[in-house]
């Protein structure tokens, strides 16, 4: 049996989405946080807009924080903890609570989990858009 070992995301790659989803915000004219994590939940790059609200720090950190736990963008999972929603309790749940706002996307290569990437300060369709541009300069 052989398995194959996939390179994990780098402080390289990081910095590339960072660049990547500021040069969509900037044209945009949207100050956001960008927040890359790598497979582990670690911080591998963070970067604010001086002009975006304090707070999308801790969104953009939060949406990346979910969309790698459940693998998933989290545009994709916002249905999941309406009222009625299987996954409503969820967002308190945890010591470190998940945040299911779109904005957040998971980060593969060759089909494995390697990380994930997080943008907040702009309309959270807008948060997504970013994101999703921004993974395509890897």
């Amino acid at each position: 049996m052989s398995t194959t070992t996939v390179a994990p995301l780098t402080a390289t790659d990081a910095e590339t989405l960072v660049r990547a989803a500021r040069r969509a915000a900037d044209a945009a004219g949207v100050p956001v946080s960008i927040t890359v994590l790598d497979a582990g939940g670690h911080l591998l790059a963070f970067r604010r807009d001086e002009r975006a609200v304090l707070i999308s720090g801790e969104t953009s950190t939060a949406k990346a924080r979910t969309a790698l736990q459940l693998n998933a963008p989290t545009a994709d999972l916002v249905d999941l903890v309406k009222p009625d929603g299987p996954f409503h309790s969820l967002p308190t749940a945890l010591d470190t609570p998940l945040l299911f706002i779109a904005g957040g996307v998971p980060i593969h290569r060759d089909g494995q989990l390697v990380g994930a990437l997080g943008l907040g300060g702009g309309a959270p369709e807008q948060d997504d858009a970013f994101a999703r541009t921004a993974l395509q300069a890897l």
